[in-house]
């Protein structure tokens, strides 16, 4: 049914979407008439409805009022502009915590946040979520045969600002959430090590939440709570989906996850989330003065089209040019917002959004960029959005379309996302983003294609899997790991993987006890670098490596690299070994970039990986996109300053220009290419 819903809401749009946030309540009604003009000069096909609109629409306590909103959606009604139209739940008006101040969230250390803002609400609150649920029916009953509708937009950007409550609420979900989990209480300690510090529990009534203490917290506690928090999310997002499901069953429903580098992008298990939604919608906010932006948005975009097994998805906000909450907040230069949103649907965009449609006057985002600036239609950034449009309805075709299945995977997973990041470690925690994203940037640059996918997937399709690192891991998916290079694949695994259970306790049996025989090693002992400090590697490969070192055994393994200077000197490094039809590859560092991009590319010519494209000029990439007919697609981007030539395998034409099929092609500085066989 999922398949149909998007199938219908494709037709509807019949082209990649675009628009973005319309926020009218901002604004007198005149300017509402202004908006339908420009929408229509540039391109745009769906907006974002409604999305903060609890306050205009019940000012007080089941006094609705739509007026607003009927008015708008007609005028877009009359545009031929589709709605995405939201549920009006993510921002509590503030007559609900003046009634009750009992749903407003609290923090570990106990303080309360307060309106004035916004998700100023405790996801477990059962008063919110009566009101919430009230509203979603109202709004459901009066536009679910609205013409305009094409989407509903549930909740926004969950997890955003409050990823967690310990308010007294949240604590006796927590412990129904627990014995749910682990039935009963002796269960529980187990799970926990709870014979540790004293913290036998006799009953799920003595159970918190890991608020403030005065030392490190129960690392399990802290653990299985980001789990609860993250059900408790989607708890409030599937009591709104039941309402909407009944009211519109044909409807697809959505909600937009955040930024992947920002710190509220672990906070929520997507893997969990995505086969609750028709379509996976995302919200990324590269920054203009990062160098490695283009690599981390396509992170964040190949990990989107993974929640659901390699489907487009929505890329429902981003920037038009500078945002309004970073300490520096630089503008997108001239042709950025263009490459980077083709960016988006090389990697399985179906859409392409933006925050906001008309630049706020005021408010705590009146400084960010919006697809009509302060200064009107007669701006740059306007020219641009009207250009935009132009080339994304030149390429309808690739509506739907499905990006190519890569030969490259690399494993994500949640729970070992919290639990690595917790205190108490060998070292002070890294973050598993910069970690994702240094396996990651050396496939990018050498124009391969990876998906991201969870370690119980079905990995055999692929030739080459990444392992950045899987400190957490159950005995299930290390054996499918394992099973996946029995059976001839080639594995990159990096350290501190295989090292605790799901409920963070040691595998016994030496680390990392669950890949030992899969790796041909065991590790000794962890021997974490001091700051600033670096180890040279010598061998089959050579190079430089920081942060992180580990006293390797060797149980059958090839050394590939060993240490050259520290106190591990001499020591293996870098291992390789035969283990079935397959290769395991072991990293016990932190490889610099240049280091890094050498091992992948030994194991991408071990498991015979080639580039999207072959002979790509530096900083040119190329994804494809397949439509259902087995017409194939290919995207260039030239992210570098300056005019390139392409080679190209066969003759193909660009199907954002009119021109006859050539061998190559050549790209402006920030340009863009369609090219698909004739």
């Amino acid at each position: 049914m999922s398949d149909e819903r998007m199938e219908r809401l494709r037709e509807r749009i019949g082209r990649i979407g675009y628009g973005g946030d319309y926020n009218p309540e901002q604004w007198p009604e005149d300017v509402w008439t202004d908006d339908a003009r420009l929408m229509r000069a540039a391109g745009v096909s769906m907006v974002s409805v409604g999305i903060f609109g609890w306050a205009v629409v019940e000012p007080k306590p089941r006094a609705f009022d739509f007026t607003v909103f009927d008015k708008v959606l007609d005028v877009l009604a009359d545009a031929d502009v589709s709605a995405c139209l939201a549920t009006m739940t993510a921002s509590p008006p503030p007559w609900l915590a003046a009634r009750h101040p009992e749903t407003l969230p609290t923090r570990a250390d106990g303080t309360r946040l307060w309106p004035g803002g916004r998700q100023h609400y405790c996801p477990s609150s059962p008063i919110y979520r009566d009101h919430a649920v009230r509203l979603v029916e109202e709004v459901a009953n009066r536009y679910g045969d609205h013409p305009s509708l094409a989407l509903w937009h549930i909740g926004n950007e969950y997890g955003c600002h409050v990823a967690a409550c310990y308010c007294d609420v949240s604590a006796a979900s927590f412990r129904d959430w627990l014995r749910a989990r682990y039935g009963d209480v002796e269960t529980l300690n187990d799970a926990w090590s709870t014979a540790f510090w004293s913290q036998h529990y006799a009953s799920f009534d003595e159970v918190q939440p890991p608020r403030t203490a005065p030392t490190f917290p129960n690392p399990a506690q802290q653990l299985d709570y980001a789990r609860f928090s993250s059900d408790e999310l989607l708890d409030c997002f599937r009591a709104e989906k039941e309402v909407l499901r009944r009211r519109t069953p044909d409807v697809p429903v959505t909600t937009n996850f955040v930024p992947f580098f920002e710190p509220p992008g672990k906070s929520l298990d997507l893997f969990a989330w995505a086969p609750q939604l028709d379509v996976v919608s995302y919200d990324s906010y590269p920054n203009p003065h990062d160098p490695e932006a283009a690599v981390r948005a396509a992170l964040g975009y190949d990990t989107m089209r993974g929640l659901r097994d390699g489907e487009p998805w929505l890329l429902l906000e981003q920037a038009p040019s500078a945002v309004n909450w970073r300490p520096v907040n630089g503008p997108k230069p001239p042709g950025v917002m263009s490459l980077w949103s083709w960016q988006a649907v090389a990697h399985g965009a179906d859409a392409v959004m933006f925050f906001q449609w008309r630049q706020s006057r005021g408010g705590a985002e009146k400084f960010h960029s919006a697809m009509v600036p302060h200064g009107g239609e007669d701006t740059r950034v306007f020219r641009e959005v009207r250009e935009l449009g132009q080339s994304l309805a030149a390429a309808p075709a690739l509506v739907g379309s499905i990006p190519r299945r890569a030969d490259v995977a690399i494993v994500l997973d949640w729970s070992n996302w919290w639990a690595f990041e917790l205190d108490s470690h060998p070292c002070s925690p890294e973050r598993l983003i910069d970690v994702l994203h240094a396996h990651y940037a050396p496939l990018y640059d050498a124009g391969v294609a990876c998906d991201i996918v969870p370690p119980t997937a079905d990995l055999s399709a692929y030739r080459l899997v990444v392992v950045p690192n899987l400190y957490l891991v159950d005995q299930a998916a290390a054996a499918n790991i394992a099973a996946y290079v029995e059976g001839g694949g080639t594995l990159l695994m990096s350290c501190f993987s295989g090292i605790v259970d799901g409920s963070d306790r040691i595998h016994l049996g030496g680390y990392p006890a669950p890949f030992r025989q899969l790796l041909g090693l065991r590790v000794e002992e962890f021997w974490p670098l001091a700051e600033g400090d670096s180890v040279r590697l010598v061998g089959d490969l050579t190079g430089d490596a920081a942060t992180w070192s580990e006293d390797i055994r060797l149980e059958g393994a090839d050394v590939v690299a060993s240490f050259a200077t520290g106190e591990l000197a001499g020591g293996p490094a870098v291992t390789q070994h035969e283990f079935g039809r397959g290769t395991a590859y072991y990293v016990g560092t932190r490889p610099d970039p240049s280091t890094m991009r050498r091992l992948l590319d030994r194991a991408r010519l071990t498991a015979e990986v080639d580039p999207v494209l072959p002979e790509l000029p530096e900083q040119v990439y190329a994804r494809v996109r397949e439509t259902p007919g087995g017409v194939a697609y290919t995207i260039l981007l030239n992210h570098g300053p300056t005019e390139v030539s392409v080679p190209l395998p066969s003759p193909m034409r660009d199907a954002l220009i009119d021109g006859p099929p050539s061998d190559a092609v050549r790209l402006a500085p920030r340009g863009v290419a369609v090219l698909v066989a004739d």
